[in-house]
């Protein structure tokens, strides 16, 4: 299956696309994420849990930058774990690029992933829903920490600062996913269709 998503951010494309690749600061955007030990500068292992009708599954596995073009401002995460108590599986491939926007940036991310194992029992229109909604809440939680970043206070000859510095602002974290109002939402929008219902 495939997601596409997109959204605006108000900084520049480089420092944008520079936090994507702190995964310390993008993981507490992905719900349910936990990070668990950094390989490398590119290679991280963490686990995911994600909360699908009466049943949480947490998967455990590796994450890698497995390209990166600086000057394009794009790369791309493949990751693959397995449930930590059972026979199920999951793997992703992300590409994301950050592109100029007027004075901001446009982020992208298209995503190919494949899920088995208990989750998958929900079916393809449940996962999507669930899959775009965590994806949309991380892009939510990207936008608000990369916006509230204060760049570094300007400082006058010395190396005083010029002025006050800005407080930081509070780090904003994505808040788990539970797909149980999900699936009555796709299957109550179902009903409606079929028997003609109108939106009160």
């Amino acid at each position: 299956m495939q997601l596409e998503n997109s959204f605006s951010v108000n900084a520049s494309p480089d420092r944008v696309f520079a936090y994507l690749l702190d995964v310390n600061k993008v993981v507490g955007c992905v719900p349910g994420a936990e990070l668990s030990e950094v390989v490398d500068a590119s290679t991280f292992k963490g686990k995911v849990k994600v909360k699908v009708g009466p049943i949480t599954v947490a998967y455990s596995g590796t994450a890698k930058i497995a390209e990166r073009d600086e000057a394009a401002r794009s790369a791309t995460l493949e990751a693959e774990g397995r449930e930590t108590t059972g026979p199920g599986s999951a793997r992703a491939k992300a590409l994301m690029k950050v592109d100029a926007e007027g004075t901001g940036s446009l982020v992208k991310i298209t995503t190919d992933y494949s899920i088995a194992g208990r989750v998958a029992q929900f079916g393809r229109g449940v996962m999507e829903d669930v899959s775009r909604r965590i994806v949309n809440d991380m892009a939510a939680c990207i936008k608000a920490n990369v916006e509230g970043e204060e760049p570094a206070a300007p400082t006058v000859a010395g190396g005083a600062p010029a002025g006050p510095a800005a407080a930081p602002a509070p780090v904003v974290t994505a808040k788990p996913i539970n797909a149980v109002s999900l699936f009555f939402q796709v299957l109550w929008s179902g009903v409606r269709k079929v028997f003609g219902a109108k939106t009160p």
